[in-house]
């Protein structure tokens, strides 16, 4: 009996993935373990491989489609051996599947039936020609056969006017329709203003995890006006004894807060539902903005790690998060994150709470401002930073404290151990 191929959950948020490149051919022998296809997950570009020996009977997946978890992709088996009938189900479930169709359609004729039977009013208008006018992104209102039927002709549902209840287009409205011959659908915007992108499975990902946290999270926000002269400083310091190093004032952000975060250890922590999950270690997600959208892979034990050590893994995880080669552990079980938009001008902003993380620090850019110190005005180069706290986890006070710490690390280096 064939072996199916499925696509694979390859990381732990993945729903869905999209078939890259296929490494196999139909007819080719495959051995348990063998690459079968490269598959963008939700984070990254990984590898199916084979569950079994034998030969790639069928692919049944094309390059650049995508199908959800645990969709049939393909078949191995022995030589010659036969695939089910569609390629994805067992035969029986495909007579199911056309027992369903044909049950629907006899549905359908009968509400047809009824409608031509039904007489209408003397002063009812005639049925409209054309699509009525609809607002962009409306749904349409059509059965489940006539939307199958526009899928195998190609037809836009938006252009056909319905003449069943309420405007839903049935069978008898799309079985004369051609392409060609299809009356443009109303419209209050130029067609040609705009450009429809596709969403990749990062995108997607991105907007399931937000709606996640933005909805359900009771968040509030604490903002910090830091003073970075001293690390601005010791940073110069450093750099100078050690020219081939690359310290940046992200490091210096990351490590203080991993400093910060054993202090407080009701920050560096995970919303369970039933619980709060405190952690022993701490493993930063540094936001890393790539062409799909964000990703953020992980500086694992971060307060264990040199500043020199820190700025060495970041940027090599930033490199191979936009190359799309990080693994699923390099960028799932952040304890805490920070998001850092200092580069692009920004003076401060809030930032979305990654659940099941309890807070996530905003950082904004470093700049001179004039402001009183000892009683004198001086410039002084300064920076704002937001920490988003989920209230269900992090108190108010609790989160200040934090915040404080924080502070105190990055206005004065030497609390703070390199």
């Amino acid at each position: 009996m064939p072996t199916k191929v499925v696509m694979e959950a390859l990381s732990p948020t993945m729903e869905e993935g999209r078939l890259v490149e296929w490494k196999k051919a139909e007819g080719d022998a495959v051995a348990t373990g063998d690459v079968l296809a490269e598959v963008e997950t939700d984070k990254a570009v990984m590898e199916l491989v084979a569950r079994a020996d034998g030969v790639l009977l069928k692919r049944v997946v094309g390059e650049g489609d995508t199908v959800p978890v645990a969709e049939v992709v393909g078949w191995i088996g022995a030589e010659g051996e036969e695939v089910p009938s569609d390629g994805k189900q067992p035969a029986r479930k495909a007579e199911r599947s056309e027992k369903r169709e044909e049950k629907a359609e006899a549905d359908e004729a009968a509400e047809q039936d009824k409608a031509d039977a039904k007489p209408a009013p003397e002063a009812a208008a005639p049925p409209p020609q054309d699509a009525p006018a609809r607002e962009p992104g409306e749904r349409v209102k059509a059965s489940p056969v006539a939307r199958r039927i526009a899928e195998e002709k190609g037809l836009d549902l938006g252009a056909i006017a319905g003449s069943g209840p309420e405007g839903r287009i049935i069978k008898r409205d799309v079985e004369g329709a051609s392409p060609a011959a299809q009356a443009p659908a109303a419209a209050s915007f130029d067609a040609s203003g705009f450009t429809d992108v596709g969403l990749s499975q990062m995108r997607k990902a991105i907007a399931r995890r937000l709606v996640q946290s933005i909805g359900p999270i009771p968040t509030f926000y604490l903002t910090a006006e830091v003073d970075m002269e001293r690390a601005a400083e010791a940073r110069e310091a450093l750099l100078a004894r050690e020219p081939d190093g690359k310290f940046s004032f992200n490091d210096i952000i990351i490590r203080s807060c991993a400093s910060a975060l054993r202090q407080h250890p009701w920050v560096n922590a995970w919303w369970m539902d039933d619980r709060i999950r405190q952690w022993h270690d701490v493993h930063i997600g540094v936001a890393v903005a790539i062409d799909e959208g964000l990703i953020t892979p992980i500086v694992r034990h971060a307060d264990r790690k040199s500043l020199r050590e820190i700025g060495a893994e970041v940027k090599e995880l930033a490199g191979r998060a936009r190359a799309k080669k990080l693994q699923p552990d390099e960028y799932s079980g952040a304890t805490f994150s920070v998001s850092n938009l200092g580069m692009f001008g920004i003076d401060d902003f809030t930032a979305i709470i990654n659940p099941p993380e309890a807070a996530i620090l905003a950082v904004g850019r470093i700049e001179p401002k004039a402001v009183v110190v000892d009683g004198a005005v001086v410039v002084r180069r300064r920076m704002r930073m937001t920490l988003s706290c989920d209230h269900r986890v992090i108190d108010g006070a609790t989160g200040a404290q934090f915040l404080k710490t924080l502070v105190g690390m990055l206005e004065n280096p030497v609390a703070m151990v390199w």
